[in-house]
């Protein structure tokens, strides 16, 4: 009898969940910025203790309400933090979708779990694809680095087609991001940067870019990328500070006279 009653209670709860999705949405909007918003801050005290300098135009672009892809330049292991930021000024919170490794890491991996981001597998990419496709049509901002891995480099690599194949298929617009001076702080084969160095990082955020279904998602990928190759050239020539010497210019990209890899330097690295 009790059994039965126990089968009986738990039949009860899951068609309400099945009835009521809205009540189960906001429980886990709720329970993810319990962990994001905190987080937030954390992030914000840190960057006022290294007295960064962050200089951040456009986040206008980034829509008040509803669905959004926001595409992003990859240089930094912190670069999600930062394109993060673009949206806090319309109090919106965007979930990355990044390689499942992280979200295995100890340090790391609850963290990304508690703010919702999204794990990706990329042999199996499907199941990371239909999460991201879902909240998006629940109204949330999903952000992806199409480059896939960082640049080592330090100029745009190619750009993979997930980003507009899902704004596609959501209904929603792509808004274009590029980070520069992110680098200096932490990224491959360089140590952490975690000084009181003054850094500036520069942030600039593009016009929404519809994802017209009418239209190849090879063909909107290569606007997005267009499009965010101009605004880090706009970064760039924004950034306020040049290398300080000869030993200073590992951050500054082979075409505009630094010591960064080549990008086929960087494609033999990574190859090999």
């Amino acid at each position: 009898m009790r059994h039965d009653r126990a089968n009986a209670a738990d039949l009860r709860l899951r068609n309400f969940r099945r009835e009521n999705p809205a009540r189960d949405k906001k429980g886990f909007h709720q329970m993810a910025e319990l962990v994001y918003r905190p987080v937030i801050g954390a992030a914000r005290t840190m960057f006022k203790a290294l007295d960064l300098k962050i200089d951040t135009q456009g986040s206008e672009h980034v829509p008040r309400t509803g669905g959004a892809v926001l595409v992003s330049n990859h240089i930094s292991y912190l670069d999600f933090v930062f394109a993060g930021l673009t949206a806090l000024p319309h109090k919106r919170l965007v979930r990355f979708m990044a390689k499942e490794s992280v979200f295995r890491h100890k340090v790391s991996g609850p963290l990304m779990r508690g703010m919702k981001h999204i794990p990706v597998d990329r042999k199996q990419g499907e199941h990371a694809y239909a999460q991201a496709l879902e909240s998006l049509r629940s109204g949330e901002i999903i952000g992806m680095f199409p480059e896939a891995t960082i640049s080592q480099s330090f100029t745009l690599k190619s750009f993979k087609s997930g980003a507009a194949r899902l704004a596609q298929e959501a209904g929603v617009p792509l808004v274009p991001v590029a980070l520069w001076g992110t680098q200096r702080l932490w990224t491959k084969g360089r140590p952490r940067n975690f000084k009181r160095q003054h850094i500036p990082v520069t942030i600039r955020v593009g016009e929404q870019i519809e994802a017209a279904t009418d239209q190849y998602a090879g063909a909107i990928t290569r606007r997005v990328r267009e499009r965010v190759q101009e605004l880090l050239e706009a970064a760039q020539r924004a950034y306020p500070v040049r290398p300080k010497d000869a030993h200073d210019t590992w951050w500054v990209p082979a075409h505009l006279g630094g010591t960064a890899p080549t990008p086929a330097e960087a494609r033999a690295a990574e190859a090999g």
